[in-house]
């Protein structure tokens, strides 16, 4: 059987999961009156809400004679450990890029991973429809960013196709329009090699991803490097310490990937893409191999995480009247579940048996994380993010440092360029491509983007798009000016009403409505300046008997700002903490006594003057 192993990389939002769909479809690996959603492959429901890829996925189409396995891989360098297994699995990969934005950090992030590793690229300039689109500007875009990251001569004589994943149509030449994905079937096959491997030799696989069944138990998944495996063999699992001894196992069942579908086999050969059933200890870059002849496998390497979070047992006043799982025993078991296939996460435990330091990629890698653990129903608290830290060569200190790239309109250019200032942001570059954006490329410690986001957002009125991902650790470039404006923090518990909110309003933006239940020291909104403020929102009018036309007029409010997860690791500051449940999202001071808060104030104040 002639197999192809392939990847699709791209940005998020440059169309690779569309394009898969409609090659699932031409493909025939739908019936043709079947109902099919949209992004079959974003099944994740976190992934369908936010359009993003964040676990990569298998699935496989025929070509004429040929079966090729495609892995759709996510677009955001913080699930990069998610990209850096599956680059293992394939020999080729499609280059998907936007026909107008042309290559994004991101894109270039994904790309160095895999001609580092020699994979054969096939580049995809797609939405080639698009208003504004510039296909042959984005081309040298592509080629210039190939010569930049040193790729080969073989890698820069990559093939280039014109597609409209949207409208299911490529061509290779964009003078000639194209009918179907007809010209990218066959750039795959003719292009990327079959996978390598001794197909007569003793069977040999390298985990990559792990999945779950219900009846099996754990699944292996990865690319069947040597040989051939048939169901009842027995099997070595390598474990990533030489000094280990081996276990050894069965295999109950043997699954491929056909369409959408896992399909069941009784043997596989060497470079198909199958899932083992029957490894009980099975984990991500462990080897499987025969038994007579255990050799090991490079193991993948994941690059280390550059954020923490501290993850806190819910000890508010409202604890475990939301959630199911909120006890210590029960938020660790799940942490460190976590850690199985999540290779670039990492869990520690502190001092504090209720307290658990979480490193991970980036924000969102963290904050997908809390939500999932939210949606199955756990109570927790979170800290704000603090940056990972070494030492240099010399014993100086250096933190992580960004490549946030920034489009723009012309008319809010001043406004973004004054805000990265003071987060001490370096310019590499500024274009004006004449499409009435500025791209804005700077060098930014990783600390100088929490709560930039929102500030963007607002000072672009929405029309900016910002992106970034992990540049490289440089040295520490000292204080930053934290949040400028204080909060409002409750000092009494009970239910807020409108009264009591209605005379908070004018000095400050809120975060709860009225019949909000709210406790001392849970955050309930922005003061307009400097200084936090304890208030009382469940403060009621007082009655009298006495009517007059001001004491009885119709009292309005403004729609309270919407709290989510990655807004609040944006907003908090080191003295407060995010209430995580699965129905709601509350901020809070850590000391949520208005006395102890005075008395560490105090203490912090004798501190500073003593030093």
């Amino acid at each position: 059987m002639l197999i192809r192993n392939i990847a699709i990389i791209a940005h998020v939002d440059h169309g690779k999961t569309t394009l898969v769909d409609k090659m699932l479809r031409q493909a025939g690996a739908f019936r043709e009156n079947q109902v099919v959603q949209e992004r079959v492959l974003d099944s994740n429901p976190l992934e369908r809400e936010r359009g993003i890829t964040i676990l990569a996925k298998n699935t496989s189409v025929r070509w004429r004679d040929v079966k090729i396995n495609i892995v759709d891989t996510p677009g955001h360098a913080d699930f990069g450990g998610e990209v850096e297994r599956i680059l293992r699995m394939v020999d080729g990969v499609l280059l998907v890029v936007d026909a107008f934005d042309g290559p994004m950090p991101q894109t270039r992030f994904v790309l160095r991973k895999a001609l580092a590793l020699g994979r054969t690229p096939i580049v995809v300039i797609n939405k080639i429809d698009r208003p504004g689109a510039d296909p042959l500007r984005v081309h040298d875009e592509v080629l210039d960013l190939f010569i930049e990251l040193e790729a080969d001569d073989a890698q820069l004589d990559a093939p280039v196709v014109y597609a409209s994943a949207r409208l299911g149509t490529a061509t290779m030449d964009i003078d000639v329009p194209g009918s179907d994905l007809t010209p990218l079937f066959e750039s795959i096959v003719s292009h990327v090699p079959p996978p390598p491997g001794d197909s007569q030799g003793p069977f040999q696989m390298l985990i990559s991803t792990i999945d779950h069944s219900p009846y099996l138990g754990r699944l292996g998944i990865g690319r069947i490097e040597r040989g051939t495996v048939r169901v009842g063999d027995e099997v070595a699992l390598l474990p990533l310490e030489p000094s280990r001894p081996a276990e050894r196992a069965r295999v109950t069942k043997l699954f491929g990937f056909e369409g959408l579908e896992r399909v069941e086999l009784p043997a596989a050969p060497t470079g198909e893409i199958v899932a083992l059933a029957g490894l009980e200890g099975v984990e991500i870059g462990l080897t499987v191999t025969d038994v007579e002849h255990p050799d090991r496998l490079a193991g993948i390497a994941v690059e280390e995480p550059t954020i923490s979070v501290d993850f806190i047992v819910n000890n508010s006043p409202f604890a475990g009247k939301e959630g199911r799982f909120v006890t210590s025993r029960q938020v660790r078991e799940r942490l460190y579940k976590e850690l199985e296939r999540n290779v670039a996460l990492r869990v520690e435990d502190t001092d504090n048996t209720d307290t658990w330091t979480v490193s991970g990629r980036g924000e969102l890698h963290l904050s997908i994380l809390m939500e999932t653990m939210r949606r199955e129903g756990y109570e927790f608290q979170v800290s704000r993010p603090r940056v990972i830290t070494r030492r240099g060569p010399n014993g100086e200190r250096l933190e992580p440092y960004e490549e946030l790239s920034i489009d723009v309109p012309e008319e809010f250019l001043g406004a973004v360029i004054e805000k990265l200032g003071p987060r001490r942001a370096e310019m590499l570059e500024m274009k004006n491509p004449g499409q009435g954006l500025v791209r804005l490329v700077y060098r930014i410690p990783a600390r100088g983007l929490f709560g930039y986001r929102s500030e963007f957002l607002t000072d672009t009125r929405g029309t900016g798009i910002l992106h970034h991902r992990f540049l490289e650790y440089g040295q520490w470039a000292g204080p930053l000016s934290g949040r400028n404006r204080g909060v409002l923090v409750s000092m009494e518990g009970g239910v807020a009403v409108a009264f009591g909110l209605f005379n908070l309003q004018e000095r400050s933006t809120l975060f709860i409505g009225p019949g909000t239940p709210v406790y001392e020291g849970m955050i309930v909104g922005e003061n307009s300046r400097p200084g936090d403020m304890d208030v009382n929102p469940t403060k009621e009018k007082k009655l009298t008997n006495m009517r007059t036309t001001a004491s009885d007029e119709n009292i309005q409010l403004e729609a309270p700002r919407e709290l989510t997860l990655e807004g609040g690791l944006e907003y908090i500051e080191e003295d407060e903490l995010i209430e995580v449940t699965p129905s709601s999202i509350r901020l809070r001071k850590r000391y949520l006594s208005a006395n102890d808060r005075k008395k560490l104030s105090r203490q912090e104040k004798r501190e500073r003057a003593s030093l």
